[in-house]
């Protein structure tokens, strides 16, 4: 059945013989097809191409200057693999060698002179019936694809909201503007792209530092929000934040939270051995030591129940002075540099996390004001 469809299908004719070039568009058009173009140079037939993006190409083979087979090699790479233009060789040469060369080059059929107009509109409708069907699956599956995508991104978007909202939870209990997790993630990620961290690794701490205190959920508000020092009892409490935090994000196969458990874990190790568990230098996961000196350096500058916020220019003195003890020194070079051109923030609200995926471009917490008070 002939329909709009195939009336429309935009049909390429390159022949250097003008006659065979009249006798097929007198073929296609007394069948109805309106969109025909031609050429008898095949010289022209690159252009043709590119600007026509034909549905179906009827080729000669043997022409001077540029046979079949040179045409057919100029739209190697051209043609995409998701794409099937249909190429119909029209010619006298009815050898096995010349029909076998031609659909080794990319002919999908092979017509011999003269034609046939009943077996032309034949073969031509059958291969634009199977190229029309190629390109509805084609469109399907694009449908399909967006749909799974979209989904994908809703599932993510989820994920990312309900980590937010976790590390927000535990930021309320010691921070009343909700906002120390998410400043100590944008930071966090500042000092990775200082540090010429990929892309990938920024946006993953940016994710997954904020969660670093999410442990503090089990630490009682006695404790938490004691103004004065804490006995070494109340200490020891604390340190416990810690552990829970990596037991609530332990378990997980996708990396935001493999990296969030390894910065809750150990972002209270020191450089030099004396932190919660012991571990020393390079043995302590690069993200949480980042978000150790970051974690310090927000702390420092911002008040809280137990202690006033510090100037800037103090925090980073303290921060220096404890290079190669608390402090990896690559991370305080970083958090320097940082701040002498002048891109550490302290106190506005932070941009989301995606700024990084787009982009690519008092002390330690409650816990440690006290221990080093």
């Amino acid at each position: 059945m002939f329909d709009d469809e195939y009336a429309q299908a935009k049909i390429l004719i390159v022949d250097d013989e003008p006659a065979n070039v009249r006798l097929l568009e007198r073929i296609l058009q007394r069948d109805g097809f309106t969109n025909i173009d031609s050429t008898n140079d095949p010289r022209r037939f690159l252009a043709l191409y590119t600007s026509k993006h034909p549905d179906l190409l009827l080729l000669d083979l043997h022409m001077p200057g540029m046979d079949g087979f040179a045409v057919m090699e100029q739209l190697k790479g051209r043609i995409g693999q998701n794409d099937f233009v249909p190429i119909v060789v029209l010619t006298a040469d009815i050898t096995p060698q010349a029909k076998e060369r031609a659909l080794t080059a990319g002919a999908h059929d092979f017509l011999t002179k003269p034609v046939d107009p009943t077996e032309v509109l034949l073969r031509i409708h059958n291969h634009l019936q199977t190229r029309f069907f190629y390109q509805q699956l084609q469109n399907q599956n694009e449908v399909l694809e967006k749909k799974v995508r979209d989904r994908t991104r809703d599932l993510e978007q989820a994920q990312i909201e309900i980590l937010e909202r976790l590390a927000r939870a535990a930021d309320y209990r010691d921070d009343d503007t909700g906002q120390h997790a998410q400043r100590v993630g944008h930071l966090s990620a500042l000092v990775a792209q200082q540090m010429r961290l990929t892309p990938d690794e920024v946006y993953l701490l940016r994710r997954a530092a904020p969660l670093h205190d999410v442990g503090k959920i089990g630490t009682p508000d006695s404790i938490l929000l004691k103004p004065g020092k804490l006995t070494d009892e109340e200490f020891e409490e604390i340190k416990k934040h810690t552990s829970i935090g990596a037991g609530i994000l332990s378990g997980s196969r996708f990396a935001v939270l493999q990296h969030a458990e390894a910065v809750a874990l150990y972002h209270h190790e020191n450089w030099d051995a004396t932190g919660y568990m012991g571990l020393e230098g390079d043995m302590i996961p690069l993200p949480a030591r980042i978000v150790h000196a970051v974690d310090v350096l927000d702390a420092l500058t911002h008040e809280r129940p137990y202690k006033k916020a510090w100037s800037l220019e103090d925090a980073l003195a303290e921060i220096e002075r404890l290079r190669e003890k608390f402090f990896d020194p690559v991370i305080v070079d970083a958090v320097m540099a940082l701040a002498g051109d002048g891109g550490l923030d302290v106190t506005g609200a932070p941009p989301p996390a995606e700024h990084f995926r787009a982009g690519g471009e008092a002390w330690k917490d409650r816990d440690e004001v006290t221990a080093t008070a």
